[in-house]
């Protein structure tokens, strides 16, 4: 079975290893010319923690990862104002939880990749399917064969704006935007202590990383989901929006001027599983962000990419290249579990930029309350635990 995987990014290599695992040799194609570098950091939990130390990344992933002890929010001047230690995460994970840059879980993975065939700085023009294959037809000009096609090309995939039509269908924007960029050497820093400066509508966090690198999150309310095109213009636009904000935001933006990576987009949900099959058209299907995002808010959208990954390749193998009973079988397993998640997250999207000096208020209460043991693994409990059950292939 020829396959051809559209994205290096989670879900594009995870499921690269495991066809590899089960004989299958697929192609990458990815539109950067390499591994993406900066971006934002994740937390790294559940059953994609599973699917990690099934492919033999925990050691790596441990020794490029935070073990943070503290949530500290922060008035205008700097002074503790709420907070609780991370330790209620490690204890509802019994220990497996972890916070690390997404592009070092990204290059962990893609290591683990021996002898397939990648093709960076190129992406899909057009697919066109038949009975027997299906036909694309690169940016590059080449055109090549395959039996099936998957796209693991993110939230703004391309190859389900191809076969399944607009991002506009299946996008629910949540109404908040996201810019993360890293700087080297900027002070003060408060080593695994995720510092956050919250105001109504908006939030900023600090967190010092390894190599004297520090990355900060700006998260903000708007109801407008047009983009911003162009970095400067972006990178404009936040400095329009938290520059009359108090704490260290003057400090921060002056420090955009030195990032070597800069991120800036809005947050929103992929939303295909309201019926059946609507992830597969033929013989094209997605997994990841593509399929189903649920929002960079929501912190585990990385292990679900793996977890989909590893479903999706499992059934393709179960299924002796029966490619169209192998899709049904991995969106009858994983798709009641992921719609759960998206509904989870937008219970949590408003602690990141809360809509009233109320809401703000009542956030940082609740975080005071998570220091007491009891009350922050009942409130965590919920929104951590991954019910689902994890086929052996």
């Amino acid at each position: 079975m020829k396959i051809l995987i559209s994205g290096a990014g989670i879900a594009g290599p995870t499921l690269a290893y495991w066809l590899v695992h089960y004989g299958i040799e697929p192609t990458i194609v990815e539109a950067a010319s390499q591994l993406r570098k900066g971006g934002y950091l994740i937390d790294f939990w559940g059953a994609g923690f599973d699917i990690a130390e099934r492919m033999g990344l925990l050691d790596e992933i441990s020794s490029k990862g935070y073990k943070v002890k503290e949530i500290r929010v922060v008035n205008q001047r700097g002074k503790r104002i709420a907070g609780f230690p991370v330790a209620a995460f490690s204890r509802v994970t019994h220990g497996r939880f972890i916070t690390l840059p997404r592009t070092e879980l990204s290059s962990a993975i893609f290591g683990k990749l021996h002898g397939v065939e990648t093709m960076f700085g190129d992406s899909i023009e057009r697919i066109d399917q038949t009975e027997h294959c299906v036909q694309v037809r690169f940016k590059s000009g080449l055109t090549r064969e395959f039996d099936i096609v998957i796209g693991a090309d993110g939230l703004h995939s391309r190859v389900r704006e191809l076969v399944f039509g607009e991002e506009r269908q299946f996008e629910k924007y949540l109404g908040y935007k996201v810019a993360v960029f890293e700087v080297s050497g900027y002070r003060p820093r408060n080593e695994l202590v995720n510092v956050m400066f919250t105001e109504v509508n908006q939030q900023v966090i600090r967190f010092a990383m390894h190599g004297d690198r520090t990355v900060f999150v700006f998260t903000f309310k708007d109801d407008d989901p047009a983009g911003t095109d162009g970095i400067q213009a972006q990178k404009a636009a936040l400095r329009k929006r938290f520059g009359n904000s108090g704490w260290e935001c003057p400090q921060i933006l002056d420090a955009l001027d030195f990032a070597d990576d800069f991120y800036f987009d809005r947050v929103s949900q992929i939303r295909m599983q309201s019926r059946p099959g609507l992830w597969t058209q033929g013989r094209v299907t997605l997994v990841g962000d593509a399929a189903s995002c649920v929002s960079l808010l929501a912190g585990q959208g990385t292990a679900l990419a793996m977890v989909a990954a590893y479903i999706l390749a499992g059934e393709l193998h179960r299924s002796n290249a029966d490619y169209a009973k192998a899709f049904r079988q991995y969106q009858t397993l994983f798709g009641p579990f992921v719609l759960k998640k998206q509904r989870s997250a937008l219970r949590l999207a408003g602690a990141f930029a809360p809509k009233s000096k109320r809401s703000l208020f009542l956030r940082n209460q609740l975080f005071k309350l998570m220091n007491i043991p009891l009350i922050a693994d009942l409130a965590l409990g919920r929104d951590l635990a991954d019910r689902i059950v994890l086929p052996n292939y």
